[in-house]
């Protein structure tokens, strides 16, 4: 089984651990069984939180529910179960735009997602999370490990 701290989730699906919808279930029940503290970049946290607030502003859930879901996001942070990571940008970005360059093309994958895989590979990670099927393609071509829990 992977390890926690060598495997990057896309953001979108880390929001299954905190606002829940169809595959939150099988989500949570994957990070249960993978144990340890998964890499967070401030990016990656930017993004989890902003899907927060788009959530409310959909009317997917509450104000409420909302803050309960950004506590718990803290608490995971201070207890260990994730870890803001340390990130070389200027790394990542010269990786993505490489990436776009090979893959893109063929691929058809978005720059947000193209820059969760770059920053999956500075990060040295060897297994990715994804619910989306061009970002995961991506990963899939650079050797990552790709999981749909």
């Amino acid at each position: 089984m992977a390890s926690a701290d060598k495997t990057y989730v896309d953001p979108s699906a880390l929001r299954r651990l905190y606002v829940h919808d169809d595959r939150s279930r099988a989500f949570c029940a994957w990070r249960a069984r993978l144990g340890g503290s998964l890499p967070l970049t401030l990016h990656g946290r930017a993004e989890l939180v902003n899907s927060i607030a788009l959530a409310v502003f959909r009317g997917d859930i509450s104000a409420e529910a909302a803050e309960s879901a950004l506590a718990n996001i803290e608490r995971d942070l201070a207890e260990g179960r994730m870890h803001l990571a340390d990130l070389l940008w200027r790394k990542a970005l010269d990786r993505a735009a490489d990436l776009s360059r090979e893959h893109t093309p063929r691929l058809g994958t978005r720059t947000l997602d193209v820059l969760h895989v770059a920053t999956a590979i500075v990060l040295g990670c060897r297994g990715f999370v994804t619910y989306d099927d061009r970002q995961a393609a991506l990963a899939q071509a650079v050797k990552l490990r790709v999981t749909q829990p």
